[in-house]
């Protein structure tokens, strides 16, 4: 019996041994694919990682000539604070209101422009089409701000002028919290739509021709080619992505709004991250604004999971 137990441990240890050894010649093999590697890896060090020592600050009253090994510790002090903030409140609601509509109106239309520009014969057309929709994208929110605010403007904007033509009373878009959000939505559509087609595009690409030319041959129009081949085709790319978009629920887009808001509209308009802005630049509350971020962060991190488990579990599709 006993030799018996020796003689499967031995095996084991031969067998962790080769493991180790093939390891180790698979690295020595590539080890010039590992050094292009190392840049990467300092870089998130550096960059991703190492910064994160500022969360420390979160669980202090942190003061500036203090640093952060001299500040008194407080614990979840600033936590219980952030629960009982009613502004926080207000702010939270904000940030998942405009998330959510940025989902549910803004999530389809890329995938709408790649479906259709797929179908385009012509490829000049197509081509001018990609071109035209990708240019906001490189726009900063700086100009399109400048932009819009001159285009709605009440006195003089070209939307309030046609609005008049029509027997309607100028309106105020970024000073009416009744219609700031409408204004955040559309400026993140008109800026992001075309550039976020790109990778539903791809996808589009790498599917099997042949499938449309079976499908063609068995007389399927191109209606039924794009939704029996072409959706089904890209649906992994899109459960990708969405699991992704979740996982910034919470960032509803702060230099955008810091851009458009002021604090007429903050009841409707301020989100987490202006938030974060205010009380920890304006009113030099660190410690407060970083458990703010530090919520902001773990709570997309929760949902990114929750997003994956959940179409693992009923789309048998996930990121990991």
């Amino acid at each position: 019996m006993e030799l018996g137990t020796t003689t499967k441990a031995a095996k084991r240890t031969g067998i962790a041994a080769r493991r180790r050894a093939e390891a180790w010649r698979l690295v020595r093999n590539n080890l010039d694919m590992y050094a292009l590697l190392l840049p990467g890896l300092l870089f998130l060090l550096i960059f991703k990682y190492v910064p994160m020592y500022g969360i420390l600050i979160a669980f202090q009253n942190f003061n500036i000539f203090d640093g952060i090994s001299g500040s008194e510790w407080v614990g979840g002090e600033q936590f219980v604070k952030l629960t009982q903030s009613e502004e926080f409140a207000q702010v939270f609601r904000n940030t998942l209101l405009i998330s959510f509509y940025k989902i549910a109106i803004l999530f389809p239309i890329p995938i709408a422009i790649a479906l259709f520009l797929n179908e385009v014969s012509k490829m000049w057309f197509k081509r001018s089409v990609q071109t035209i929709i990708y240019l906001p994208h490189f726009l900063s929110w700086v100009i399109i701000a400048g932009l819009f605010i001159n285009i709605l403007s009440p006195s003089s904007g070209l939307v309030n002028r046609a609005i008049e033509a029509f027997g309607g009373q100028p309106i105020s878009f970024l000073l009416d919290n009744d219609w700031f959000r409408s204004v955040v939505v559309f400026t993140a559509g008109w800026k992001e739509s075309g550039w976020n087609a790109i990778i539903f595009i791809a996808a589009i690409a790498g599917i099997d021709q042949e499938q449309y030319e079976a499908a063609a041959i068995d007389g399927a129009s191109r209606l039924q080619q794009m939704w029996y081949i072409t959706l089904p085709g890209i649906m992994a790319t899109i459960v990708l992505v969405f699991i992704l978009r979740i996982g910034y629920l919470l960032d509803a887009g702060t230099e955008q709004i810091l851009t458009l808001y002021n604090a007429v509209v903050y009841e409707t308009g301020d989100v987490i991250g202006t938030y974060v802005y205010r009380i920890g630049l304006g009113k030099m509350d660190y410690s407060f604004s970083t458990a703010v971020g530090l919520f902001n962060s773990v709570i997309g991190f929760l949902l990114v999971v929750t997003g994956n488990w959940l179409s693992r579990k009923f789309l048998h599709r996930s990121i990991w």
